[in-house]
């Protein structure tokens, strides 16, 4: 394998992670890493994927976690060891939670460096507990032979665990005990029992030399095919869809990336879609406008018999109760993180399939007649009807609505956690439009970082191979565009360093849209806000703040506007060249 039995390691997993379809690698500086770190450049260089470089690990996986959410295909991370692999636990929670693809491949101490004191070392194996679909800690490269098929076989298992949540341990590999140098363990799927996407953690320990010349022929991949072939012929779990009958009075509700299987599902048996804006399905005639005052003020919510649920629904309360009522059936399908159970007794089915029986016309006439009304009188009041773009201010649904009809079918919007998402899951309508927004824990961290991974891997132009099928085509039909992102200002400070982008990598079309109203204005509208006393309201719950927007763009090379009134939002948000800041100045 060469001096450097790092070197060489490092090197057979990420051919690995190429020839079974990897294109993006994220790279945080640390020495222990240095081998991992070393390979990815050269195979940069090569041209064979892209590399993106951030100082802050926390920033980096968040990219990362974009870039899984975006094309279906894990990213792989690099990075030390120490703190460095902790600062990776607020995005793995997240992937975990929404089901998203990731590969963490960190570096560590040897064994008898752990739990001795030693400079920079900790116990990394097991340290994202449960959230990872695969943990395996690797054994120490000492050069042997047929080392570099070892660690190909372990990336094989690794990425295959993020892919699709099946992980296959083994207890020896090319007559060697991967046990007897250090520990290795699998985690099972999520509790739902169902494979699904995540992240899986590769924990690489190294000893000095960290690094040293790459194989000869590094890069050429004359195995990948065997690779492919490896990965392939690992077993995998089949789940039939659940059929359910036509009978009970249904909605489909679609939650986060729920996608156009809710659509699909919706569309089979003729059921009302109650699709939140962050869905992905909120396209077409289908989704019932104004279906939060429909569940909490018309009797059609009282009357529903079952729900359908796709994606994870968050935005409101609404969606909450219904999906704890005891006398309702729930029949969730799930992509990620824990099943959902609100109401103790909701089946979890891995796809719905429509069986037999007669639709209820009088039913879906019924949310049809309150989705026209209420879309009619939502028109009347809409931004757009009734504010001229010669106004002088903007208020929070000006604001999204001018995100909303700017954005088409080649972009791609991603939505904070923040007042303006559930400002515009009340208000947006139907529209063609590729949403994210990271609900697994609708965390306000990572934002940014997110957006940017999105943006990259929708920019790319490279078509994923671990994607397939319709949403393949789907995704290569929509490459290119602008990537929104759309966040209010505490969410925008708490990830502000991930504005940074290295010097001599390319950036991404982007936008950074940011609703100011000086502080956490999404508190007001909590119970908090009726017991608590103004100054305790603002010190520990909307936390002003004064922070200069434009001096924080120009310190990380961002271009800046100020959108001041809707004439001034439609100037800015067409100018969809290079990184873009723009503030919205907004109305507690």
């Amino acid at each position: 394998m060469g001096p450097s039995p790092a070197t060489g390691a490092a090197g057979a997993v990420l051919e690995a992670f190429v020839a079974l379809g990897g294109r993006h690698v994220v790279v945080s500086p640390g020495s222990r890493s240095q081998a991992l770190a070393l390979a990815a450049a050269e195979l940069e260089r090569q041209g064979t994927i892209r590399m993106h470089v951030r100082v802050d690990e926390r920033a980096a996986a968040f990219l990362a976690l974009g870039i899984g959410r975006e094309s279906g295909v894990p990213a792989a991370l690099v990075c030390t060891s120490g703190t460095a692999v902790a600062n990776y636990l607020p995005a793995v929670l997240e992937a975990h939670h929404a089901g998203v693809p990731l590969l963490l491949l960190t570096a560590d101490r040897p064994p008898e460096l752990r739990r001795v004191g030693a400079n920079q070392a900790t116990d990394q194996v097991g340290i994202f507990g449960g959230a990872v679909r695969l943990m395996a800690d690797a054994p120490v490269p000492d050069g042997q032979d047929g080392e570099a098929d070892q660690f190909r076989s372990l990336a094989v298992d690794a990425f295959r665990a993020a892919v699709s949540g099946a992980s296959a341990g083994r207890d020896s590999d090319g007559g060697r005990d991967l046990a007897s140098s250090s520990r290795e363990t699998s985690t099972a799927a999520p509790a739902s029992s169902l494979c699904v996407a995540g992240p899986a953690h590769l924990n690489l320990p190294f000893r000095e030399p960290l690094a040293g010349p790459l194989p000869a022929g590094f890069g050429e991949f004359v195995d990948a095919e065997a690779v492919r072939s490896e990965a392939e012929a690992k077993p995998t779990v089949a789940i039939a869809p659940t059929v359910l009958d036509r009978g009970p009075r249904t909605v489909v509700l679609a939650g986060a990336d729920a996608g156009a299987e809710a659509i699909a599902c919706a569309e089979e048996g003729d059921w009302p879609l109650l699709a939140e804006v962050v869905s992905g399905a909120r396209r077409g005639p289908r989704p019932v406008a104004g279906y939060r005052v429909a569940l909490r003020q018309s009797d059609l919510g009282a009357r529903i018999e079952r729900v359908i649920v796709f994606g994870h629904p968050t935005l409101n309360r609404e969606e909450t109760a219904l999906l704890s009522r005891g006398d309702v059936e729930v029949v969730a399908v799930r992509r990620g993180g824990e099943p959902l159970d609100l109401n103790g007794a909701t089946r979890q089915a891995s796809g719905i399939a429509v069986g037999p029986g007669e639709e209820d016309d009088a039913w879906a006439a019924a949310w049809a007649r309150w989705s026209a009304e209420h879309d009619a009188v939502a028109g009347s009041t809409a931004p757009a009807a009734t504010i001229s773009e010669a106004a002088d201010t903007i208020d929070r649904e000006q604001l999204v609505a001018a995100v909303w009809r700017a954005s088409g079918p080649e972009d791609r919007l991603m939505f904070g956690s923040s007042r303006l998402v559930r400002v515009a899951d009340d208000t947006l309508p139907p529209r063609d439009i590729r949403v994210h927004a990271n609900r697994g824990l609708a965390g306000i961290d990572g934002t940014i970082a997110t957006g940017l991974g999105i943006a990259l891997a929708s920019q790319d132009g490279h078509a994923p191979d671990a994607a397939n099928g319709a949403e393949a085509e789907q995704r290569s039909a929509a490459v290119g565009g602008v990537t929104r992102v759309l966040l209010g200002d505490l969410a925008f400070l708490h990830d502000v360093g991930a504005l940074l982008i290295p010097e001599g990598e390319q950036p991404p079309r982007m936008q950074v849209i940011v609703g100011n109203d000086g502080g956490g204005s999404i508190f007001d509208g909590l119970e908090v806000a009726q017991f608590a006393g103004p100054a305790a309201m603002d010190r520990v719950q909307y936390t002003p703040q004064a922070v200069s927007l434009q001096h924080l763009a120009a310190a990380y090379g961002w271009a800046y506007a100020r959108a001041d009134s809707p004439a001034a939002l439609t100037a800015a948000l067409a100018q969809t060249d290079g990184m873009r800041l723009i503030e919205v100045p907004l109305p507690r």
